[in-house]
């Protein structure tokens, strides 16, 4: 039987890719989006109204992502759209033109909120823009949390039903403290040390986690330093239970995909363990003196499927699992 349904009651959801590509310049995005296609969509890509556009440049930028995320491609190649924050005045102008390739959107991001109330206001507002534009199922919301008064109403905004992804704007939330956080924690290690920081990401991963939601870890400054960005991503990932992270340079993608996936020997280990407990029916099991049951094969399975979204090559053993759906037996 299936891993997927011995395992669990009811299908899971499917985790989103764990890397999320910005890109806010018409030839940056067309490049970005030809690399999701090479890469089987292993990442998102977003692209970004907010800090993209050249002032006076908001509309034209606007309607450049409008005609870009309406691009036939493949399902699996997932594209979304930062706008400008609720109070910005073109907030309601990038609703209305991106509205017009909805139903081709995978997310909305949605930056600079100060809590639950501002977050409520932008998912009605989507709504009015896209049931403007025809109806149907509207994309989830991707919040940015970057300031003191959204990081108070998190837990909040974590339960909101439209919200899809909590992610944490570390540049913005160390500005937001006025000269309290030294500037150097804008990078590592400070951004992992400082308790200011430390406490806002831990509380991010955690109602992110509590209500089903994706946790995401803020870029990492250091473009060109792939080392520097995959030892982030180990961190966000293993200290602080960050299941994505943001890109805003192709050198980081790959970087990110390592740092975010587990090891060789995790991905070796769990494999071992799921095909044992497959030939013994999903029975509790004994391996090299340790007990196995239904709690770590679970756990085991996730892992798989963490690497298997990083693009981590598998067992042959496990890799039959992700080769087809599973199928009720």
């Amino acid at each position: 039987m299936h891993p997927e349904l011995a395992l669990y009651a009811k299908p899971k959801k499917p985790r989103l890719p764990p890397c999320v590509h910005y890109a806010g310049q018409p030839k940056l995005i067309d490049k970005a989006l030809q690399l999701q296609a090479e890469r089987g969509g292993l990442f998102d890509v977003t692209i970004d109204l907010e800090d993209g556009a050249a002032a006076g440049q908001e509309r034209a930028l606007a309607e450049h992502a409008a005609v870009m995320v309406s691009r036939p491609r493949e399902k699996w190649c997932r594209v979304g759209v930062r706008v400008h924050d609720p109070r910005h005045p073109a907030f309601l102008e990038d609703l209305r033109i991106v509205s017009a390739a909805s139903a081709h959107l995978a997310f909305w991001v949605v930056p600079k909120v100060n809590g639950v109330d501002d977050v409520r206001y932008a998912a009605a507002a989507i709504q009015d823009a896209h049931r403007a534009r025809g109806g149907g199922e509207v994309a989830p919301l991707h919040v940015l949390i970057e300031s003191q008064g959204a990081l108070a109403e998190v837990r909040p905004i974590a339960a909101l039903p439209q919200v899809e992804t909590l992610d944490f704007g570390l540049m913005d939330f160390i500005s937001d403290h006025q000269g309290a956080i030294p500037a150097e924690c804008m990078r590592s290690p400070g951004q992992f040390e400082h308790g200011l920081v430390r406490r806002a990401k831990l509380e991010l991963a955690a109602a992110a986690l509590a209500h089903g939601k994706t946790p995401v870890h803020n870029v990492t400054l250091a473009l060109r330093d792939p080392a520097q960005v995959e030892a982030d991503a180990r961190r966000a990932r293993k200290e602080l239970g960050f299941l994505r992270m943001w890109s805003v340079h192709p050198l980081q993608i790959e970087p990110i995909l390592r740092g975010l996936a587990p090891s060789d020997e995790e991905i070796q280990r769990a494999a071992e363990v799921l095909e044992l407990a497959e030939a013994k029916d999903w029975a509790p099991i004994e391996l090299r003196g340790q007990l196995h049951d239904r709690a770590s094969y679970r756990y085991d399975w996730d892992l798989l499927e963490e690497a298997h979204r990083a693009g981590r090559p598998l067992p042959d053993g496990a890799r039959r699992w992700f080769e087809a759906p599973p199928k009720d037996e």
